[in-house]
C-alpha cells in the first residue's frame, strides 16, 4: 500500500529565506489535497473504490431541510437572522425560505426535543414514483403535507431519516436581491472599479438556497450505497482511512451535462449517527459577512469562519442555533458536470479548509468523559470496530498545519 504518513522536513527560517522558502511552504501545504489526491481511475494500491450500485431514480435538488424543536420562538429568531424569510408560523410548525425560487429551505415542527427528522428531494420528471413506492417502508405524502404541494413519497434511510422525494413542486417567485459585488473587486492587473466605491446595502441580504447537509454515520458502506442507489448522487470526493477504506464522501447531484454543486450531500463515518450541519448559500463575500453583524448584533453563537474550504472551495462561516445545531453561510463553491471523475485523498484534519482557524474541536471530537462514554457505547453495540476507532483516531490526530 502507497505510505501515506505525512513527515515534512524542518523548515528552518534561518537557513531557508526568500523565494526558498516560500517554494518549500507551498511544496508542503500542497500535500493533502493536490499531491496526495488521485483519479478514481489511477488509485494506488490498497485504497478501495467506492462502488456504485445502479440508481432507482435520480434527485435534481436538495428541497428542504425538517426538524422537530423543543422551543420554536427561539429557534425562529435564530433563522430570520441567520437570512431566512417566513413563509408560515403558527405555534405547532414555522416554515420558512430563501431569496431564491424554493417555496421553503426548512421546517420545524414543535417537539418534545429538538431533533433532525429527515430531508426532501426534487426528483427527475422521469422518476416512476409507483416503482418507488412498492419499496420496503415507502409512504405516499398527501399534497398538503408538502410545502409548495406536489406529489411524493417518503423512505427511511440505514440510519432511520426519513427521506422525502418529491415532484412537480411549482418554484415561487424570486424575492429581490442585490447584484453580487464580486466582479467588482480590483486587484492587481485587474481594475474593473474606477471613480466607484463598494457601498453594500446596510440591510444584509437573505441567503440564497439551501446547498447541502452534512450526516454522521455509523454505517458508512450502508448509508453511500444507499443514498447512491435512490437518489443517484455521485461522488466527488471520497477520502480513505490509513487501510484505504472510504470513511467520508462528498456527494453531487447528477444533472448531466448541467453543473451541479461539488456536494448536496456529505456523509462522514463516526462512532454516532447525526446531523452534523446544513450549508446555505450566500450572494458573495460581503454577505456573509453582513449576515455575521446581523447574528452577532441577535446573540447568536458563531462556531467557525471565516475561512475557506478545501473540498469544494467554498468560503465559510459556520453559526449555532439555540439547539446547537450547525448552520453554514458560503460562498463560491465548485461546479461539475457528471463526467468529472471522483477524486480520492487521505482523510486528514488539514483538508477540510485551506485558510482560516483551524477546525473547532467539536468538528474532530474534543476528548472528554462524554466522549469516552460514547466510544464505549459504539463499541459495545459494535457499531464500530477497534480497528477503525484506531484508525479514525490516527488521522483526527494528525496536526492540520504541522509547518506552523
Amino acid at each position: 500500500m502507497t505510505n501515506m504518513s505525512f513527515n515534512p522536513p524542518a523548515v528552518t527560517p534561518a537557513l531557508v529565506t526568500g523565494i526558498d522558502r516560500e517554494e518549500r511552504l507551498a511544496d508542503h501545504m500542497t500535500f493533502p489535497i493536490a499531491r496526495g489526491s488521485y483519479s478514481e481511475g489511477e488509485l494506488p494500491l490498497g485504497v478501495r473504490r467506492l462502488e456504485r450500485p445502479i440508481p432507482l431514480a435520480r434527485a435534481t435538488a436538495l428541497a428542504f431541510l425538517r426538524f422537530e424543536k423543543a422551543d420554536l420562538e427561539s429557534t425562529f429568531r435564530f433563522l430570520a437572522d441567520f437570512g431566512m424569510e417566513p413563509v408560515s408560523r403558527t405555534e405547532r410548525r414555522i416554515v420558512l425560505r430563501g431569496a431564491g425560487a424554493a417555496p421553503c429551505i426548512y421546517i420545524a415542527e414543535k417537539g418534545r426535543r429538538s431533533r433532525f427528522v429527515g430531508a426532501a428531494f426534487v426528483m427527475a420528471p422521469e422518476t416512476d414514483f409507483d416503482a418507488l413506492e412498492r419499496l420496503p417502508g415507502a409512504q405516499r405524502l398527501a399534497a398538503a403535507e408538502i410545502p409548495g404541494g406536489g406529489r411524493g413519497i417518503e423512505l427511511i434511510d440505514p440510519a432511520g431519516n426519513a427521506v422525502w422525494l418529491i415532484a412537480d413542486w411549482a418554484p415561487v417567485p424570486p424575492l429581490p436581491m442585490r447584484a453580487a459585488l464580486h466582479d467588482q473587486t480590483n486587484a492587481p492587473g485587474r481594475t474593473p472599479r474606477i471613480n466607484a466605491c463598494i457601498r453594500p446595502p446596510a440591510v444584509p441580504p437573505l441567503v440564497g438556497r439551501l446547498g447541502h447537509m452534512v450526516l454522521q454515520v455509523t454505517d458508512f458502506p450502508a448509508m453511500a450505497a444507499w443514498y447512491m442507489r435512490h437518489l443517484g448522487l455521485i461522488p466527488s470526493d471520497v477520502q480513505y482511512l490509513g487501510d484505504g477504506s472510504p470513511t467520508l464522501t462528498f456527494f453531487r447531484l447528477d444533472l448531466g451535462g448541467q453543473p451541479a454543486d461539488h456536494h448536496t450531500l456529505v456523509l462522514l463515518g463516526a462512532i454516532e449517527n447525526g446531523f452534523e450541519h446544513s450549508a446555505h448559500e450566500m450572494i458573495d463575500l460581503d454577505a456573509i459577512g453582513q449576515r455575521q453583524q446581523a447574528l452577532l448584533a441577535g446573540g447568536h453563537t458563531h462556531m467557525w469562519g471565516l475561512g475557506r474550504h478545501v473540498l469544494g472551495s467554498q468560503i465559510f462561516n459556520y453559526w449555532r442555533d439555540p439547539d446547537g445545531t450547525q448552520f453554514e453561510h458560503y460562498t463560491d463553491g465548485d461546479l461539475f458536470t457528471a463526467d468529472y471523475e471522483p477524486r480520492y485523498s487521505p482523510f486528514a484534519p488539514g483538508s477540510i479548509w485551506a485558510w482560516g482557524q483551524d477546525a473547532p474541536a467539536a468538528l474532530r471530537g474534543k476528548p472528554s468523559p462524554a466522549m469516552l462514554w460514547r466510544i464505549l457505547r459504539a463499541l459495545a453495540a459494535r457499531r464500530i470496530s477497534l480497528q477503525r476507532l484506531k484508525l479514525l483516531g490516527q488521522a483526527l490526530s494528525r496536526p492540520a498545519r504541522p509547518w506552523l
